[in-house]
This record gives structure tokens, C-alpha cells and sequence, in this order.
């Protein structure tokens, strides 16, 4: 079924707010989601919802909480996320970081104790649109296995990196696996097979089933280049935010575990000399002139087909599964009597 921007938007935010979300962190949050929906990417839009009401439902996620940070070094600031909804507890560390990003150059936030953040593109695109250079990373459970094995040892790993290049940004955001768990659940949900390749089974076997694939392991992209930077990126994590580990990290895919995963997001001030972004901005556009291997499929720039499948969604609607539409609505309920006040 089609839905709009709109009706989306409005439903997510009603249902955050009767939880206890104070009204501008539950439109914050519900405008995450719904960005992934605009965007092509529904592995990380409202089916992640229901389980983000659960756990407010349960104490492991705090709607009202901001987090609670402190300056460890000049540009380095350190989050205690204090179970926040992972987009307030982010936009708040990126406020602090603005603070000091001009004089310093750059700055640092280290973020433990927060949930999950959703689309990580979302992030960088607010730090480019004020003209700086943005890049985001977290940590998650164990989803991946390494090059070469078939037990899940490392989390999906995302980074997002927007560098300002004129009118609109490059935005690349990408996790280290071949594809994201929430896009395996996607496929569960809907009731797809996933291509081969993608994941194996809780008994380390190749699979095609969508449900195995959900207890067992996600393959890394690229064989050994993807492990290489997904397990350089799981170090870098752990050891700048304090966050553990990917078999010990719980919490971005269930509804029964305080979310202990970590985010690392860096603001960087570009160079302030004449020209720059219009430079890039015009390799870009070489770049996208370049010759294509079939000429019926132009060569693109990352970001190019979301931006286009963002215009036409905010446009015509984007299309939602009926059954989770549905889940949605019925959600309308009063708030548990303990999360009221």
C-alpha cells in the first residue's frame, strides 16, 4: 500500500509521544524513520518501530533522556547515552560538537549506552548542510562472520561519511557485511528469498531463507576487504567510545536487552579555500559524464538514486507493507499507565 510523508510522520510521532516521548524527540525520531522510507531503504524505517515501542514499553529505552556528556579532551567529547533514543542522544552530541568545531577544526563524539541510530546518512547530512565534513560509525552485535569463517564474530559496522560539494553533498553510507540485518529481516517479513551469498544459517550453512538467515551470519562485502575494515572499524569503536565488543553488544535488534552498543561521529571543518566545493562539485559531474560500461545505465554517484527516489516519494508516497501498517495503527493505544507523566 501507499502511504505519504505525511501520514507516516504524523503516526510515528503519535505513537512515540503516548510512550512518554517528549513531542520534539518523538517527531526527531519518527523523522529518521521515516527518511529511510523515503529513501528506498524500509530495512531501516517503520518496521523498526514497534520493536522501538516495546522497549520504551519496558524501561531499556528512555524517551526523555538527551544523554549526559563531558569535554575528555578539547575536541573529544564523551556521551554517556543513558538508554536515549539513539537519534536525540546523536543530534544533541552533534550540537555540542558545532560548539567547538570552528575553533579546534574538528571534534570528536564518543557515544555508549544510546539506541540504535537508524539510517547513519541521516547524521552526516545534517553536519554537510551546514557546510562541514561529516562521518558516523557504530558498533552492533555479532551479524558478521569473518573472511573465511561461518560464525558471527563481527557487527555490521556502518560508516557514513558527507563531504559538501555544492548544491547537494556526496553521501556514502554503507555497512561492512554485505547487506544490513535489518534488510534480512525486511526480506523475513515480506516474504523473499535473499540472493546467494548473502548470509549463512545458525549451522554455518549458505542459505537463501530469510528467517535462517536472521539467526545465523551475514557474509562481509568485498571477502577479506570488507572483514579487513569491518573489524578495524569494530577496534576503532570499542576502543574510542568504550563500547564492548561485538559478541557481548545486545540491544539494536531485540526488545529485551539494554542497548550497549557504541557510535563514533566526527565533524571537520573543510578547507576555507576559494573554490573547493565547486571543484569537487564539478569532478563529480565528470565523474557521472564518465564513459558507462552499457550506455542505457549512466554512471551515478552514490547518493544520486536516493536523492531521486527521496523527490518522488515526498511527491507521490512511498509504498509500506500492509500488515505493518496495520501493526502501526493498532498501536494506538494509551500509553502503559507507568509511562504516563
Amino acid at each position: 500500500m501507499n502511504v505519504t510523508e505525511r501520514a507516516s510522520l504524523d503516526l510515528g510521532t503519535e505513537l512515540l509521544e503516548a510512550r512518554g516521548a517528549p513531542k520534539a524527540a518523538a517527531r526527531l525520531q519518527a523523522g529518521v524513520l521515516v527518511e529511510a522510507e523515503l529513501k528506498g531503504h524500509p530495512s531501516h524505517g517503520l518496521q523498526r518501530l514497534p520493536r522501538l515501542l516495546a522497549r520504551i514499553e519496558r524501561g531499556l529505552a528512555d524517551p526523555r533522556a538527551e544523554g549526559r556528556g563531558h569535554w575528555r579532551a578539547e575536541a573529544l567529547y564523551e556521551v554517556d547515552g543513558e538508554n536515549g533514543l539513539g537519534p536525540v542522544v546523536a543530534m544533541a552530541a552533534l550540537a555540542r560538537l558545532d560548539e567547538r568545531v570552528a575553533a579546534s577544526g574538528l571534534a570528536l563524539a564518543a557515544i555508549r549506552n544510546s539506541n540504535h541510530l537508524g539510517m547513519l546518512a541521516y547524521y552526516v547530512e545534517q553536519v554537510a548542510a551546514a557546510g562541514r565534513i561529516g562521518v558516523a560509525i557504530s558498533s552492533s552485535e555479532a551479524l558478521v562472520h569473518p573472511f573465511g569463517g561461518t560464525r558471527a564474530m563481527l557487527g555490521t559496522n556502518p560508516i557514513a561519511i558527507a563531504v559538501p560539494t555544492g548544491a547537494r553533498p556526496l553521501v556514502v553510507d554503507l555497512a561492512t557485511s554485505v547487506v544490513s540485518m535489518g534488510k534480512i529481516h525486511h526480506y523475513a517479513a515480506t516474504g523473499r528469498p535473499i540472493p546467494d551469498g548473502w548470509a549463512r544459517d545458525a549451522d554455518g550453512l549458505p542459505t537463501t531463507d530469510a528467517a535462517s538467515a536472521s539467526h545465523g551470519a551475514i557474509a562481509p562485502f568485498g571477502e577479506a576487504k570488507g572483514y579487513g575494515l569491518g573489524i578495524a572499524l569494530e577496534l576503532l569503536v570499542s576502543a574510542i567510545a568504550g563500547s564492548p565488543p561485538a559478541p557481548e553488544v545486545r540491544g539494536t535488534l531485540d526488545a529485551d536487552s539494554v542497548c550497549n552498543k557504541g557510535d563514533i561521529l566526527l565533524v571537520i571543518e573543510p578547507s576555507a579555500a576559494p573554490g573547493v566545493a565547486a571543484g569537487l562539485a564539478a569532478y563529480l559531474d565528470a565523474v557521472r559524464a564518465s564513459p558507462a560500461a552499457d550506455p542505457a545505465c549512466p554512471v551515478r554517484i552514490p547518493g544520486d538514486d536516493a536523492s531521486r527516489r527521496r523527490a518522488r516519494a515526498c511527491e507521490d508516497g512511498f509504498e509500506i507493507d500492509s500488515r505493518l501498517w496495520g501493526e502501526l495503527n493498532a498501536l494506538r493505544i494509551r500509553a502503559p499507565s507507568h509511562l504516563e507523566g
